[in-house]
């Protein structure tokens, strides 16, 4: 049985690699590396189907190293140590360069299975070239992501595509056989995305499914791909991109956009768990305390997903975003925090003040831990004015209530609290 048409085109050498030309063009990164003989660890970031295993291949052939690779999806800490010993014992290899070692889908690796790679990587025994869909800032242990270069990969231009297909045309042995006039490519790029796997398939199904002369036109690919396009990659970019939406829909108050982003996600066959957890983030960091509820209702929703599932779900999904982009705004805690942690971080470990310490011992007691604490609860109104910061920082306001009726009732009270204490 031949080669898929991606596979037999796949390019063997840095100079038939069509797009990334900031990496690999004449005065890329990766040509001047390779051309230097100096290839450091690497993490290939980019959407699928833009040619991050074929770049890894390239790079070991023309540096003339040992290739070993493993798949994320089923390799474990023990696959990644047999691979690791191989390398240093440099296993039937006739070479004193280290051998690369391409990891695909690095991203789903789990850190006790990434921290098994930062010896070998460290000591050089493999250089380490990870691939991955998602953003490696979230998905790649930041001691592994310091050894390591980050490239970005693009989604291939238009022009790139329909050279590919040209490519196809005239040096593929099956393809150039066959007498194809490329009329309209407009539906074969859309429904490519700018995936070059997904274009050479969809343009291989084509000239096998019709009798010559195959006349490529936008109407015979609707026709003939069967599956139009796919409305959400829970793999790719697409998944942060519409996600992103989808929470600034919610923050943006638009249930229509809310709904509609999250349609897509439905359809795409997103993890229910995952868009719960979204609808929580947003229920705090985006409406706080102007809507309490909104936390416990995103909550419940959380809950109510992990039992039921899809497709009933969705119901419960839509019922929580729609409420949340109803509900009044406020980010006020969400910048109480951010300020409070970037003054930690400025300022260090300040000192607890000596009458808010614990002191369960006497010795505690003694050097004076609780003395003149007071109490609140004693006090009228259950409040008694003192200094809970440390004195470094004093009267520092980190929240600031936002302007909503229950926030602006908040305002109120810490008013009547703490008068001319923080200026509320």
């Amino acid at each position: 049985m031949n080669e898929p048409l991606a596979e037999r085109l796949r390019p063997k050498k840095l100079s038939d690699y069509l797009s990334q030309q900031h990496l690999v063009g004449k005065n890329g990164a990766l040509t001047q590396q390779l051309k230097q003989g100096m290839i450091p660890s690497l993490i290939l970031w980019g959407p699928p189907g833009v040619g991050k295993t074929t770049l890894a291949n390239i790079i070991a052939t023309e540096s003339e190293r040992p290739f070993y690779t493993l798949s994320a999806i089923n390799s474990g800490v023990k696959d990644i140590r047999d691979v690791i010993d191989r390398a240093k014992k440099g296993e039937g290899l006739f070479t004193t360069k280290n051998p690369i070692l391409f990891i695909d889908e690095i991203h789903r690796f789990s850190k006790s299975q990434q921290d098994s790679l930062l010896g070998a990587v460290e000591k050089g025994w493999v250089t380490l070239i990870g691939a991955t869909t998602e953003n490696p800032s979230f998905e790649v242990i930041s001691a592994l992501l310091s050894r390591c270069q980050v490239y970005v990969l693009k989604a291939f231009e238009n022009e790139d595509l329909i050279a590919l297909l040209h490519r196809a045309m005239k040096e593929d042995p099956e393809i150039k056989k066959k007498n194809i006039i490329l009329t309209e490519t407009e539906a074969l790029l859309r429904l490519s995305g700018g995936d070059a796997r997904k274009l050479l398939n969809i343009f291989e199904l084509l000239v096998n499914s019709v009798d010559e002369p195959i006349e490529i036109t936008n109407a015979l690919v609707l026709e003939k791909v069967q599956q139009n396009t796919v409305l959400y990659d829970k793999t790719g970019e697409q998944h942060y991109d519409i996600v992103s939406a989808f929470i600034k829909s919610i923050r943006g108050s638009d249930p229509n956009g809310a709904v509609y982003w999250l349609a897509r996600m439905i359809e795409g066959g997103e993890d229910v768990k995952f868009i719960a957890r979204r609808l929580l983030i947003a229920a705090s960091e985006d409406i706080g305390n102007a809507n309490p509820t909104a936390l416990i209702m995103a909550n419940n929703t959380f809950q109510a997903v992990s039992t039921i599932g899809f497709p009933e779900s969705r119901i419960i999904l839509s019922q929580c975003a729609i409420y949340l982009a109803t509900s009044p705004k406020s980010n006020a805690s969400y910048a109480a925090i951010n300020a409070a942690q970037s003054l930690v971080k400025e300022t260090g470990n300040l000192s607890v003040p000596l009458s808010i310490r614990n002191a369960p011992t006497k010795l505690m007691k003694d050097l004076g831990y609780g003395d003149n604490y007071k109490y609140a609860h004693n006090y009228e109104n259950n409040f008694a004015e003192a200094e809970f910061l440390p004195d470094e920082i004093k009267n520092t306001m980190f929240y600031q209530p936002g302007n909503n009726q229950r926030e602006n009732a908040q305002r109120e009270f810490l008013k009547k609290r703490w008068t001319n204490k923080y200026n509320y």
